[in-house]
């Protein structure tokens, strides 16, 4: 069983959406009695903030009751503050980290390494702590809110998701765990295992004037065509629910990484030679 110590295990909630984002609330109820649960937050949405930490600002925790009188703690910092935080002030143990569940899912690459949800449990993982990050498929909170048949099977899988990863954890080459949800989740909804797509967008940039005649710009993207066998083509194409497990390991190995030596080892020795002959011209 996932815990690393006595007595019940205790998880970490929290999002990058908000306090107040219906997601959390979603993430919270179907995990709240699994555990020693502690929810904490950023006080403001957060998104596409990764794994960014605050080193420019003093950092604060407050604490609110939302959800029929639970108690729930948010910060003005990031996702990733969240986890250093937390483990400061609300547990010195946390066995998993739950973040989520995102307004709008996290497939592809491109998505993942700006994610803010995908971000706080990164943060997680690189302290040794599973993260599993959730999000679903919706433009809008309130389409979450609304469709009370996908909030209640949302709230089954993820339950059913986490209860799993604490009797059996997850395979050891995986740091975190993503789950992206279709915009519709029903009895019939598939679940599969996926890598990620590479990208997602064909990313574009808007060019505006205001008023007063000064440029400003708005970055956004258009959907690409999904690669078969994605994260991507499962939630957007197949209405399945995409299990991607996903390793913080950036390294290159076996004859990918003797490949990549073999060609630098040209330029390590190009950098030698520069040194060298900037100190014999002074």
């Amino acid at each position: 069983m996932l815990r690393r110590g006595g007595g019940p295990p205790r998880i970490l909630v929290t999002n990058d959406d908000g306090v107040h984002s219906p997601g959390l609330r979603l993430l919270y109820e179907a995990v709240r009695d699994l555990g020693r649960v502690y929810v904490l937050a950023p006080e403001t949405p957060k998104s596409a903030s990764g794994l960014g930490i605050t080193l420019h600002k003093p950092l604060r925790i407050s604490k609110i009751k939302l959800w029929n009188d639970v108690t729930v703690y948010m910060t003005n910092g990031t996702p990733s503050d969240v986890i250093y935080l937390a483990l400061e002030e609300l547990s010195p143990r946390i066995d998993l980290v739950l973040s989520g569940v995102n307004i709008g899912d996290n497939t592809s690459i491109q998505v993942i390494l700006s994610s803010g949800t995908i971000g706080a449990a990164a943060q997680a993982a690189l302290l040794g702590i599973l993260g599993i990050a959730f999000s679903a498929n919706v433009g809008d909170a309130s389409e979450l809110e609304e469709d009370t048949e996908t909030w209640e099977n949302i709230k089954r899988v993820i339950r059913s998701v986490v209860k799993w990863v604490l009797e059996n954890g997850v395979p050891e080459e995986a740091d975190i765990l993503s789950v992206n949800f279709p915009r519709r989740v029903t009895p019939e909804t598939k679940a599969q295992i996926v890598p990620a797509a590479r990208t997602k967008f064909l990313q574009k940039v808007s060019i505006i004037y205001d008023p007063r005649g000064n440029k400003y710009y708005w970055l956004y993207g258009t959907l690409v065509d999904p690669e078969p066998g994605t994260d991507v083509y499962t939630v957007h194409k197949e209405k399945a629910i995409a299990l991607t497990p996903l390793s913080l390991d950036l390294n290159l190995h076996g004859t990918r990484w003797q490949n990549a030596v073999a060609k630098l080892q040209p330029l390590a020795k190009s950098i030698e030679e520069a040194l060298v002959a900037g100190s014999e011209t002074g």
